[in-house]
C-alpha cells in the first residue's frame, strides 16, 4: 500500500483496514508454519502495512499531520521544485 493512499482514508476506514490487513497477516503466519513457506515476503509486506496505517493514525492523533485534503498534490510539488531548484531557507 502506499502512504498517500493510506492518508486519504477516513479513521473508519484506518480502523477496518487494519483488523483486516492484521487478519490476513495471522493467515499467512499460519499457512508458513503450516509448511507453506510461499508467504515470508507477503507477511514483510503486510507487517509494513500495519505499521503505515498505526503511523497515520498516530499522526492525525497528535495532530501532526491532519486527513489529507482533495488535491495534496499541488502542495507537494511546490515544495519539490524548490529543493531540485536549490532555492528555499537554508
Amino acid at each position: 500500500m502506499e502512504l498517500t493512499k493510506i492518508r486519504s482514508w477516513s479513521e473508519d476506514e484506518l480502523k477496518t483496514q487494519e483488523t483486516q490487513v492484521a487478519d490476513q497477516l495471522f493467515r499467512v503466519r499460519f499457512q508458513s508454519k503450516l509448511g507453506q513457506n510461499d508467504g515470508v515476503k507477503k507477511i514483510r509486506e503486510l507487517r509494513k502495512d500495519i505499521a503505515r496505517i498505526k503511523t497515520v493514525v498516530r499522526e492525525r492523533a497528535l495532530g501532526i499531520r491532519p486527513a489529507e485534503t482533495a488535491n495534496p498534490a499541488k502542495a507537494g510539488s511546490r515544495t519539490s521544485a524548490a529543493k531540485r531548484s536549490g532555492k528555499g531557507a537554508k
